[in-house]
């Protein structure tokens, strides 16, 4: 057999054994008449020591021609180690080289294999199959797993059944783009990949499976960021005969559960809820990281002032502002210019896209000095004070202009400021649920679109609102987001159940009954064979892992991701076919 042992396994109590290991040379190391190999393998690393006197010749000969990640073979026998490492956990001891055998040599690697690597990320890319050998990326793929595992020891012990949905569907419009697939058998017509597999659990729902789970790849072709990849997991589930409150009992008790099993943490309080208009009144998002305060102050909204003070101003930049919203900095009056000054260019990048920042300082004298004096007197400055309750020492912000552009650049603003601060802390863990989602939205050229998919049921109350276009923008879903540290980690709702509902629902966002019966057929047909009330939630499996392992890129905890531009850099794809392909698909 090539091992007896792993090379993370051998203590002091295997002092005497004749072993066996294989693995990959971490380093090599000499010195006199002493040599020294650190093996490697997926558990950890074990040295092993060969000496003149002690090993055979032929054995020390071999050893000159000994490289990084070969891959090696050793027999020999544990010995205590002389010189301890004790932040190894085998630094106790050693193996006494008998034989060695090379089964593998290896070219030098374009980049060092340790738990810092001198490779940038292109170039770890496109070797990923060595940048895996690094500890950092076994350790996101170990947590990777264990999360996997717990989610469904708990989800089966609450009486969940996993069940497969296909990967080649219909294309139906539900947000993103899809990935499509030519059909070589159906010339000229396509499969999609599917972004989420909400019909096919809403069908199992019809056939009386009430309790559904899958961890499964969803796919939507759409530009990518450090928590987007064009191909991701989710752990999609589906329950029947279920409202909102028990959707959100049995799935809060899977995030504790996971959290528990995974960073030994005991969530014990119930999660916090917000409704989606506090959320966007408070934090100028509907996924707010709530680890810190600095809460969004409102001084005037779309039109209408909050703060009475400023409506007598004539002040051209915040009268003709649409709104005007202010966060509180604790401590920041002491601010340099400088400090200031880099705030101002940091708010008018084209990312964020303000026109200046306002500020204004609350001394700890108990006076007021604001970047534009001659219009905040004291007297408005302690009104806005006030107002936001500004003490001796702070320092209030105020960014100005359209409402929706305004709150985004005062969410990024609080976000920044939690990060200059040292507020976002990676190991403190801040989940909570966001309600009372509107259902519809509207688009520029007025057109109505679902918030979240043409399946979410309205409020019962709201329910009569489908049929009135005139209050589509009242109207609320029995929705729900589960956000932690910032970060959307899953989504929900209860869905509709009846026929009669989702043609409603169809009407509303524009589709005639003819092309909702082409799209959605099979599920309004379905909804005549005694469809149960029902709901569901799908976490976002990559962003949880990677939360839970202290990052916000996903990336890492993907064992073959691609790049911002969507290739996979290793296997070189997208890439083209060849002309007899492209004829068989008729393309």
């Amino acid at each position: 057999m090539y091992r007896t042992h792993t090379c993370g396994e051998l203590r002091t109590g295997d002092i005497g054994k004749q072993v066996s290991l294989a693995g990959w040379v971490q380093y090599f190391r000499q010195k006199g008449a002493v040599s020294w190999i650190v093996l490697r393998d997926r558990y950890g690393y074990t040295q092993v020591v060969f000496e003149e006197g002690r090993s055979k010749p032929e054995l020390l000969e071999a050893l000159k021609k000994i490289g990084r990640e070969d891959v090696l073979q050793i027999q020999g026998e544990v010995i205590e180690r002389y010189s301890k490492n004790k932040e190894l956990p085998t630094g106790d001891i050693e193996i006494l080289a008998d034989s060695m055998v090379v089964l593998n040599h290896s070219a030098t690697p374009p980049f060092t294999i340790e738990e810092e690597s001198d490779g940038g990320d292109d170039l770890r890319m496109k070797y990923r199959y060595l940048d895996l050998r690094r500890p950092p990326l076994r350790r996101n793929l170990e947590l990777r797993y264990r999360v996997s595992r717990a989610a469904r020891e708990y989800l089966d012990a609450q009486g969940f059944f996993e069940i497969e949905t296909p990967f080649l569907i219909r294309s139906t419009p539900e947000g993103a783009r899809d990935f499509v697939v030519p059909s070589r058998m159906n010339p000229g017509q396509f499969y999609a990949l599917p972004q989420s597999p909400q019909t096919f659990k809403q069908l199992l729902m019809v056939s009386g499976y009430d309790r559904y789970f899958q961890v499964v790849k969803c796919f939507r072709d759409e530009d990518l960021r450090a928590d987007r990849q064009p191909e991701f997991t989710q752990i999609d589930c589906e329950m029947a005969f279920v409202e909102q409150e028990d959707v959100l009992r049995i799935f809060e008790g899977l995030f504790k559960d996971i959290f528990k099993k995974i960073r030994g943490l005991e969530l014990k309080e119930d999660f916090p809820r917000i409704s989606w208009e506090e959320a966007m009144r408070h934090y100028g998002n509907d996924k707010p990281d709530i680890r810190f305060g600095m809460k969004l102050c409102n001084l005037k909204v779309e039109g209408h002032y909050e703060a009475p003070i400023l409506s007598s101003l004539a002040f051209k930049v915040l009268e003709e502002a649409p709104s005007i919203l202010a966060i509180r900095v604790e401590g920041g009056a002491s601010w340099t210019r400088k400090q200031l000054d880099e705030l101002t260019d940091w708010v008018k990048r084209p990312q964020i896209g303000m026109s200046g920042l306002l500020h204004l300082r609350h001394n700890p004298d108990g006076s007021f000095k604001s970047s534009a004096d001659k219009f905040l007197t004291q007297e408005v400055c302690a009104e806005l004070g006030n107002h936001c309750s500004l003490q001796a020492g702070d320092l209030l912000l105020m960014l100005a202009g359209p409402d929706a552009r305004t709150r985004k650049a005062a969410s990024e603003l609080r976000l920044h400021l939690g990060n200059m601060l040292g507020l976002r802390k990676p190991d403190e863990f801040a989940p909570l649920w966001v309600v009372d989602f509107p259902l519809l939205e509207q688009t520029d050229d007025g057109h109505w679109t679902a918030l979240h998919h043409p399946f979410t049921a309205p409020k019962p109350e709201h329910a009569l609102f489908l049929n009135q276009p005139e209050h589509f923008g009242k109207i609320r879903a029995n929705a729900y987001d589960i956000v932690l540290n910032g970060t959307e980690i899953g989504g929900g709702s209860i869905r509709i159940h009846e026929r009669g509902m989702q043609e409603a629902m169809f009407a509303a966002l524009g589709m005639s009954r003819e092309e909702a019966q082409e799209q959605f057929g099979f599920l309004l047909g379905a909804f005549e064979y005694g469809a149960p009330p029902h709901g569901g939630i799908a976490f976002g499996f990559d962003r949880l892992c990677a939360l839970l392992g202290g990052q916000e890129g996903i990336r890492d905890f993907i064992a073959f991701p691609k790049n911002n531009a969507g290739r996979d850099v290793m296997l070189d794809a997208p890439a083209g076919i060849s002309p007899e392909q492209k004829k068989e698909l008729g393309l």
